[in-house]
């Protein structure tokens, strides 16, 4: 790439391109400025449209390459755990200290002692997680924890109702819509696939109407909709099915796309009229569920199902409670009600990935069990593969309780990457005590994060910049991103690679994958991924300018082909049609996982008797300022939006609360003391945190960072969804 002009005297600068390529929701391109081996400057995409435009999260990551709080060599405890107290070791002592524990483990206790923990803390292909399980299965196999954080209510119900997660489309098709229901989405903060935000805009601009359904009045909500309805956590499923009772009772739903493209569709209609149960789930049923007017509820379905075309889009956030994959299952009955999918300016309302192939080629990593564990991940039946690999939910009680309490192993050992699941995972009290418990902790990590400070060897590793990797987008998008190294890594830090490389020469391992070079590993994983090279083309190119973008004639859409032909393409279901009943489900034989979409009262919600003692309902929300945990530590980010407490200024009077005071927040399982933000924007009887924010006990074991996992519990939803958004709390004046 030509080398521009630099803004200061001294050598010219090289741009690099590459990107920007955490879970924060997108995948952008950053071209960074590089003068005498320092990245001096950061810009983002200024190419032909769509530019795929950096938030504030990729503008400011030269602050996290350049951190003083950077990791710089390895380090071992000589401190009580969790209490951050290390010691300057070599690479050799580390490596080998490692190598040697894994063999004891492994010989002591079986291979299955191993948890390895790798999860969304880099989205590079190349060199991300999928490094350091390889390595394990090649040592002879490892514990590892089933289930999605983000979505798996989703993935459950995408699962059920469509067979597949390629359920979305490119947003590029948001312009063809006439309405927009945003369900507990905020691009504007989450980004939701780079872009999405941007064809909002231009659909506004041609006269699409955009309704946000949110507990928050969010920045989305403030910039984009033109109406929000606040709703309490938990009881989206309910407000849906109420939607879906005012269709059947005023004929307005399709019967005609219902007939031909959807199977069981009169089991769940017998349920919303009360058939099956004596109660109508008619608005006024929802209204005192939900908080949302009955008039309300009565005006949304008229027009979801009246307007043509019109794209409910659900975000993960409502079903990331209990019972989450109701809410999912319910919104995708909903789209084909109203005959939405598969036509342009529509939606499926499914788990929204697009039409974009495979992640990661199928042969890329080859394993001993693989075939059996993927068609696991692939069946509905959660209670079997939690037999086999406990829920991430309950890892904690994994360690804690091992086989003795149902578990399938007795683990001895935490191999944690790319992760921070202390302060990720819920119920990081109960967390404190399960690594309290292991005979061992090794953690690659950049920063001396919540989860770092529990290790017994802690190994120093580089950033995106310092290493080449390549990426796809987040869900939906056409195009790739090649993420050249933009400078040389700090002394003493190394890639995962080269820790996993060194670690299998000294465990005995000779495999290829640990002797390729690295460029010559991404032309390899890039060339696997057959739709990928061929839109590529020119590997030297994508290098080169550090993006494809693919030309699509049209918006790309998933199921288009199943509506046009659906005799010659039927939907990836048994019954090759869209289950609204499903009967995989149905043989599973458990009431808390009905086979047609149900609202069933949640845990810790409206409803629960120990509203009581805490009244008040806290959602985890996605902070402008961090990736999940990443960039928390950031000082640029940090001055945006300091983490706050967000609640509701009837709520806060009531309690002696004026905006900026410290406040206690706690449950049962924890507390946590924080500045609270006295604001409209939240409906009353909810509370938010930011989640991501270090967790950081005083001497009293109280969390001071505003930690919302301090909180959440940690049971699992029945279909697999995180229940992070159904916690109750109460708050209180901190003096």
């Amino acid at each position: 790439m030509t080398a521009a002009k630099s803004d200061q005297p001294g050598p010219k600068a090289r741009i690099v391109p590459t990107g920007a390529c955490y879970d924060c929701g997108g995948r952008c391109v950053l071209k960074v400025h590089v003068r005498v081996g320092v990245a001096t400057r950061v810009e983002t995409d200024d190419g032909e449209e769509p530019q795929l435009r950096a938030c504030a999260r990729g503008r400011a990551y030269r602050q996290q390459v350049y951190s003083p709080d950077r990791l710089r060599f390895p380090l071992k405890r000589i401190g009580p755990r969790g209490e951050g107290q290390f010691e300057r070791i070599s690479w050799d002592e580390a490596l080998d200290t490692v190598a040697t524990k894994l063999v004891q483990i492994k010989e002591t206790y079986g291979p299955q002692a191993i948890w390895v923990h790798t999860y969304s803390g880099h989205a590079g292909l190349f060199h991300g997680g999928l490094i350091v399980r390889q390595l394990l299965r090649s040592f002879g196999g490892y514990t590892s924890c089933w289930g999605g954080a983000s979505a798996e209510g989703s993935v459950f119900a995408s699962r059920a109702t469509y067979g597949t997660l390629s359920t979305g489309h490119t947003r590029d098709d948001l312009v063809n819509s006439r309405l927009i229901l945003l369900w507990g989405v905020n691009p504007a903060t989450s980004i939701y696939s780079t872009n999405t935000s941007f064809y909002l805009v231009q659909a506004k601009e041609v006269g699409a109407r955009i309704i946000l359904i949110d507990p928050r009045y969010t920045d989305t909500a403030a910039t984009l909709a033109d109406q929000w309805i606040p709703i309490r956590p938990g009881t989206d499923a309910a407000m849906m099915v109420a939607m879906a009772q005012v269709m059947i009772a005023e004929k307005l739903h399709d019967r005609r796309f219902l007939d031909k493209y959807t199977s069981g569709f009169e089991k769940f209609q017998d349920y919303v009229m009360g058939i099956e149960d004596g109660v109508v789930k008619t608005p006024a049923w929802a209204e005192a569920k939900t908080g949302v007017p009955a008039a309300t509820i009565v005006s949304l379905a008229r027009e979801y199902a009246t307007t043509k075309p019109a794209a409910l889009i659900p975000g993960y956030a409502p079903g990331r409670t209990a019972f989450g994959e109701q809410y999912h299952r319910a919104a995708s009955t909903l789209a084909a009600m109203t005959g939405n999918v598969g036509v342009h300016g529509g939606g499926s309302a499914g788990f929204e990935r697009g039409p974009v192939g495979p992640m990661v080629p199928p042969s890329f990593f080859e394993t001993k069990d693989g075939a059996t564990y993927k068609e696991q991940l692939k069946a509905l039946d959660v209670a079997r593969r939690h037999h086999a690999h406990p829920h991430v939910c309950r890892i904690w009680d994994a360690i804690l309780e091992g086989t003795a309490g149902g578990y399938p192993s007795d683990i001895k050992m935490a191999y944690i990457a790319f992760a921070n699941p202390l302060n990720q995972l819920p119920n990081t009290n109960k967390g404190v005590k399960a690594l309290q418990k292991l005979e061992s902790i090794v953690v690659q990590e950049q920063f001396m994060t919540a989860t770092a400070r529990f290790a017994d060897i802690l190994l120093p590793v580089s950033t995106i910049w310092e290493r080449n990797d390549f990426a796809r987008p987040w869900l939906s998008g056409p195009y790739f991103l090649y993420l050249n190294k933009v400078i040389e890594p700090v002394p003493e830090v190394k890639s995962d690679l080269e820790i996993c490389r060194e670690l299998a020469a000294r465990l005995g391992i000779h495999e290829p994958f640990f002797d390729i070079a690295e460029e010559e590993g991404i032309r390899l994983l890039v060339q696997g991924m057959g739709d990928v090279m061929e839109e590529v083309g020119d590997f030297e190119k994508f290098k080169r300018e550090g993006v494809h973008k693919i030309r699509l004639p049209s918006p790309g859409l998933c199921f288009k082909k199943q509506i046009e032909d659906p005799e010659s393409n039927p939907f990836p279901t048994p019954s090759g049609k869209i289950e609204i009943y499903c009967q995989r489900i149905a043989d599973l034989n458990n009431p808390d996982i009905p086979s047609i979409p149900e609202y069933i009262e949640p845990w810790e919600g409206p409803g629960d008797p120990l509203r009581e003692k805490y009244p008040l309902q806290l959602i985890t929300i996605h902070h402008k300022t961090r990736a999940h945990s990443c960039f928390d530590n950031n000082p640029w980010l940090s001055e945006l939006e300091p983490q706050s407490l967000w609640i509701n200024t009837w709520d806060a009077q009531s309690r002696g609360i004026n905006n900026g005071n410290e406040v206690r927040v706690f449950n049962e399982r924890g507390e946590t003391i924080i500045q609270a933000r006295v604001t409209e924007r939240i409906m009353p009887g909810v509370v938010a945190l930011g989640e991501g924010a270090w967790y950081r006990p005083d001497k009293k074991g109280r969390d001071r960072a505003g930690s919302p996992n301090v909180l959440t519990r940690d049971q699992y939803s029945p279909g697999g969804a995180f229940p992070v958004n159904t916690s109750l709390v109460q708050v209180e004046r901190f003096i």
